[in-house]
């Protein structure tokens, strides 16, 4: 990003890659940082219905909403995404020339990521219940 500015306003002649590299990294950091965001427990949730369950109701829902997250996660950035990186193997990016598979394969990456999260979160919830 530092070059592109740098050379838009003081070369008065701007980079053709800069827009995109920095549009697919901005894509992996961010789906990157989902995935560590359940790792830490720390993703975005409503709390007001577990806040007023009994423990025992609380933690079959949490175990519930982890499979439901652990579903998507499977089906649509693992099974999803891997066939997406087959099918965009032969295409280019316009300004890299870089294969498209390249960039989608943080789907499946950071879908495996998720689901390791999510089953140790939820034998955190298994086992401190217990």
């Amino acid at each position: 990003m530092t070059w592109q500015v740098f050379s838009r306003y003081i070369l008065n002649d701007p980079s053709s890659f800069t827009d995109e590299l920095s549009r697919y990294t901005m894509i992996w950091l961010g789906l990157l940082g989902a995935s560590y965001l359940f790792g830490k427990n720390a993703h975005l949730a409503i709390t007001l219905l577990p806040s007023h369950l009994p423990e025992k109701a609380n933690t079959a829902l949490q175990i519930f909403i982890q499979i439901l997250i652990l579903t998507f996660v499977v089906l649509a950035m693992i099974k999803g995404g891997s066939a997406l990186v087959g099918r965009t193997m032969q295409q280019l990016s316009p300004a890299l020339q870089i294969p498209m598979a390249y960039i989608y394969m943080i789907l499946p990456i950071s879908g495996v990521v998720t689901v390791i999260y999510v089953a140790l979160n939820m034998i955190d919830t298994v086992w401190k219940k217990k």
